[in-house]
């Protein structure tokens, strides 16, 4: 059989390249499917998960993605060969609507295999937290920032062009059982292994109209997605954030950033708290000593932690429920070597004492500050059902940087 495309038939290379799409297609659909669901349990707050339902949401997830990433390099190659080949007639050209309605449909099947996995790679990029990518060119990619916006993003587009993908493939299997069973022609048996007695096609001219039809069905899908909410991004766990009360401060931030981050299957994931107050009061002394207090407290639902933000507000973890705010209420030192905020910080019902080294910039009436200090999960009861690291690491680096000016 000769390796490549003629008139009336297709070549081995690109049947290679058709059997071994459709083997990894059918792969990443099921394992979609499974850790799909798998992750809307986690996710969910108030359904109690385990960490080897985790560990096997997660690999599910990995198998995927990386089965996925497979189905983009693949489709790239196989069109590239396309280009550089014959293409073979259609075997019943002569009817039109449903030769139109083929080459339409292979538009899109074209078009969603490289799309489909791409925005899938995208958000995996852009996204913090996730089940790594089993392939060994890293977890990123060029350009592609961390961003919760685009990480939404192409997750919604990853979804619709998932399910273009699926009615794609649903049209092309139709079609080829059709042409088998009732039309009972060579459509589908000239794409089996081995030498193929299709008979020659009649003559044909392609054009550009399927393709535009094509265009026209991907902007049905955008307009579709959008028409039903896909692009309308609302966690599932409560958005309500507690309401922090004013507090007075000798030292008002100007800006500010606190995070956290934790290691999730072996790889760091950032997340900050957008809704805190501080009550400081400071006075650095010319010699090592009690220099002021600090009085924090940190909206527990303020936290975007990527794409286990849900998780976190979960009962066996923040509790946010039960357990909106956090608070650190410490004295302010300054060291021989620098300055330190010792106190107690309470996470959920848990009190533990703590100390936070800082650097101190003070210009005048006004000061830079930041600092970063570890602690242990397990202190403060999060994620006891997680009683190892393999899938969430116990410590937990907390960072604080901050402007802040004297007030009048």
């Amino acid at each position: 059989m000769p390796s490549s495309n003629t008139f009336s038939s297709y070549g081995s290379v690109t049947k290679t390249f058709h059997w071994l799409t459709a083997l990894l297609i059918f792969t990443a659909f099921p394992l979609g499917w499974v850790a799909n669901g798998l992750a809307h349990a986690i996710y969910d707050p108030a359904i109690a998960t385990t960490e080897d339902d985790i560990a096997r949401a997660a690999s599910l997830f990995s198998l995927h993605k990386t089965v996925g990433i497979t189905v983009f390099f693949v489709a790239l190659a196989r069109i590239l060969w396309a280009i550089t080949q014959t293409k073979p007639g259609l075997l019943n050209a002569e009817n039109k609507p449903e030769a139109f309605a083929a080459e339409t449909v292979h538009w899109l099947l074209y078009a969603s295999l490289v799309l489909a996995p791409l925005t899938g790679w995208t958000h995996h990029a852009a996204a913090e937290g996730f089940a790594p990518i089993l392939w060994p060119f890293g977890q990123d990619l060029p350009l592609i920032p961390k961003s919760e916006f685009l990480a939404e993003l192409t997750g919604s587009l990853h979804w619709l062009f998932v399910w273009t993908l699926a009615g794609s493939v649903a049209l092309h299997v139709a079609g080829a059982l059709k042409h088998h069973i009732i039309d009972k022609d060579s459509t589908l048996r000239r794409m089996m292994p081995g030498a193929s007695d299709a008979p020659e096609p009649p003559e044909q001219s392609h054009s550009m109209t399927p393709a535009l039809a094509s265009l026209a069905i991907w902007g049905a899908v955008l307009v579709g997605g959008w028409s039903i909410g896909a692009f309308d991004h609302q966690s599932t766990a409560s958005t309500e954030v507690a309401e922090l009360t004013q507090v007075q401060s000798d030292w008002n931030v100007q800006e500010g950033n606190l995070s956290i981050t934790i290691t999730q299957l072996g790889s760091p994931v950032t997340g900050s708290f957008s809704d805190w107050t501080a009550a400081i009061a400071f006075e650095d002394p010319p010699t090592p000593g009690l220099a002021g207090s600090a009085d924090v407290t940190i909206a527990i639902t303020s936290l975007k932690l990527g794409t286990v933000t849900d998780q976190a507000m979960g009962a066996d973890f923040f509790d946010s429920a039960q357990f909106p705010t956090a608070q650190f209420k410490a004295d302010l030192f300054k060291t021989e070597d620098g300055y330190e905020a010792r106190g107690a910080l309470t996470i959920r019902d848990k009190s533990v004492d703590v100390v936070l080294p800082f650097t101190l910039d003070l210009q005048d009436d006004s000061a830079a500050i930041s600092g970063q200090l570890e602690l242990n999960r397990l202190d403060f009861d999060i994620g006891t059902s997680q009683s190892t690291e393999d899938s969430l690491g116990f410590a937990v680096t907390v960072s604080v940087d901050l402007s802040a000016k004297r007030g009048n």
